[in-house]
């Protein structure tokens, strides 16, 4: 194989690119993790990790992926045979609701097309109606990449209040935690789960649960088997900033320098950042003519876009063409929309000129694919992002 000069523009919603510092930060000699210095480092990312989170509550580490985190949060608060209500947003909560199943679970999932974000209403109506409170959990996706949406989770916990239930709320953060605002404590949030592999900007290898004062009490008596992911087990031995079994050394050190760079940037500034690049490759499509899987605004990710291949179009020969003549990786359709789709990851770190470029050799792709589209749509960024620059367009980015 000859090799390909430059760098790889991997634009897919994750994995996404890891930072020289944060590659740095792990290119260390292994520890003991039995020793005070890994006492040290457990603690700090322990405590730290928190301020990501939005959270004064517990946050566990498993050397795992965000799937590692979807089981501990269902097996650590459950019994066998308990009700969860689930929402269809699309492929990934499509899979939560399977491994809760799975795991013995019954499941009362809300079906929709995979083209809107979580309806809140829907899941107050729910509700109402379990007057016994059969329903035990309600868990939701707060982006789902497969589509390009993202869901109001205020709007959930204010519906489960609305509701007066006593459910346990439980939100999948894995590809909107440190790329779109989330506020654990704030919004009434019981488990998050997370990855490190999206806007934490590491590799592969960290599965994160965010576990409220309730979700450890429920969990002292919860009944569905777990080992691995028990809290208990990591609650005991995290106290000393140590874990129960061989940690990710080496990621952990990653994570530390993460989050010491996402706050010298400040969250809000990453916040707004990614809002910023999801309108200009939304304005960039729209030029093209092409149309987003996410119908309403108010459900725009802004972490990645969903784009539908015109009829008689398959997204996976054009996803392969750009990558083998421009070197960019753009993101495949899953299940429902295997190969009915291609997606644009505006994730992690990453800025307007890379947005541009990946954008560029898209819109290349599209013309040697003979693609119907309008060209002018990489235009059509950049003149959104200077004038985002210039202070002119600052409301369309919020």
């Amino acid at each position: 194989m000859s090799r390909v000069s430059g760098r790889h523009f991997l634009q897919i919603p994750g994995p996404t690119p890891v930072p020289e510092r944060v590659l740095r930060a792990m290119d260390k000699a292994v520890i003991d993790h039995r020793g005070p210095e890994f006492a040290k480092l457990g603690l700090h990312v322990l405590e730290r990790v928190k301020t990501i989170f939005k959270t004064k509550t517990h946050v566990f580490i498993f050397p795992a992926s965000g799937t590692g985190a979807w089981e501990s949060s269902l097996a650590n608060t459950l019994d066998p045979g308990d009700k969860v209500l689930m929402f269809e947003t699309g492929h990934f909560a499509f899979l939560w609701k399977n491994m809760a199943s799975r795991l013995g679970l019954e499941v009362d999932f809300i079906e929709s097309d995979w083209r809107s974000g979580v309806d809140a209403g829907a899941i107050e109506a729910k509700l109402r109606e379990d007057k016994d409170h059969a329903i035990k959990a309600v868990c939701v996706v707060h982006n789902e990449t497969s589509t390009g949406t993202t869901s109001h989770m205020d709007q959930v916990r204010k519906a489960i209040d609305a509701a007066n239930h006593p459910a346990l709320f439980m939100v999948d953060t894995v590809s909107s935690l440190a790329a779109i605002d989330y506020r654990h404590d704030e919004w009434g949030v019981d488990v998050a789960v997370c990855g490190s592999q999206k806007g934490l900007m590491l590799p592969p290898g960290l599965g994160f649960t965010a576990v409220s004062d309730k979700a450890m009490a429920v969990s002292r008596d919860a009944k569905l088997r777990r080992a691995f992911f028990a809290w208990d087990e990591m609650e005991t031995h995290n106290k000393a900033g140590f874990f129960p079994y061989t940690p990710a050394t080496s990621l952990l050190y990653g994570l530390a320098e993460a989050i010491d760079m996402l706050h010298e940037e400040g969250l809000d500034n990453v916040f707004a950042r990614h809002k910023r690049y999801g309108e200009a490759v939304r304005r960039a499509v729209a030029h093209w003519g092409l149309e987003i899987v996410s119908r309403d605004s108010k459900f725009h990710s802004p972490v990645v876009t969903t784009i539908l291949m015109p009829e008689g179009n398959g997204g996976d020969a054009f996803r392969k063409l750009a990558l083998d003549k421009f070197d960019v990786s753009l993101g495949a359709g899953l299940s429902k929309l295997a190969d009915k789709i291609f997606r644009i990851g505006h994730i992690g770190d990453t800025n307007d000129l890379t947005i541009l470029a990946a954008l560029a050799g898209v819109e290349m792709s599209l013309g040697l694919a003979e693609i119907p589209h309008k060209k002018g749509g990489v235009q059509a960024a950049m003149d959104y992002f200077a004038s985002a620059a210039n202070g002119t367009m600052a409301a369309a980015a919020e």
